[in-house]
């Protein structure tokens, strides 16, 4: 399954990084590696071992598994760009990934909530296909507020006002209306904390 449901912090942990499209949560209390000689130093990663974690850090911030990861690279390397900056440009268009990215949730699991439970609509239609890739102009919107259950509402309405994270620039929201438009392609810059030629690399032993 795509979801990750295990112990979030725990996942970040062991890769060694937070995760804001995962978890709220960071790793401040306990920064090593989780298990019983977690604190204690570590033999250096094999060239294998660092694009490994750096493909798992991609999967669990983007949600997203590995049949998934995989069709989206084999897609990113038949296309004309750069192998990296498709990549990163096909993941952050993923429906779900925008929901959280505009703000409208805590985390990716959140928003993928939001549009499978149909509360999310795409250009003035309910959508419930997290999956889906938006395009340049189009235009999210919370449904019809009459609609949603009060719990929804006030659970958008915290995360509006404190964002996991800043609104890129490739998104132009509307706080009156509470939409989102998609104004140009997001770069490699939008994902924090990766090197995504790793990714490329690991992939290009399978792909």
């Amino acid at each position: 399954m795509s979801t990750y449901r295990g112990p979030r912090v725990k996942k970040m942990r062991a890769l060694g990084v937070d995760l804001p499209g995962l978890s709220r949560k960071t790793r401040e209390r306990r920064p090593h590696p989780p298990g019983q000689h977690g604190d204690k130093r570590r033999r250096k990663d094999s060239d294998y071992g660092r694009q490994l974690k750096e493909k798992q850090k991609l999967r669990y911030n983007y949600g997203v598994g590995e049949r998934q990861l995989r069709r989206l690279v084999a897609k990113a390397k038949r296309s004309k760009a750069e192998t990296g900056k498709k990549i990163v440009e096909l993941i952050e268009r993923r429906l779900d990934n925008v929901v959280f990215r505009a703000g409208y949730a805590r985390t990716i699991p959140g928003a993928r909530q939001l549009v499978s439970h149909g509360h999310i609509c795409l250009n003035g239609r309910k959508t419930d296909v997290p999956s889906v890739t938006v395009r340049e102009g189009d235009v999210i919107t919370l449904r019809d507020r009459a609609n949603c259950q009060k719990t929804v509402l006030v659970v958008v309405d915290e995360s509006l006002e404190n964002l996991a994270l800043a609104r890129p620039e490739w998104l132009d929201y509307d706080g009156d209306k509470k939409s989102t438009t998609i104004k140009g392609m997001p770069e490699e810059s939008s994902i924090p904390d990766l090197n995504i030629q790793l990714v490329v690399e690991y992939y290009a032993k399978f792909l």
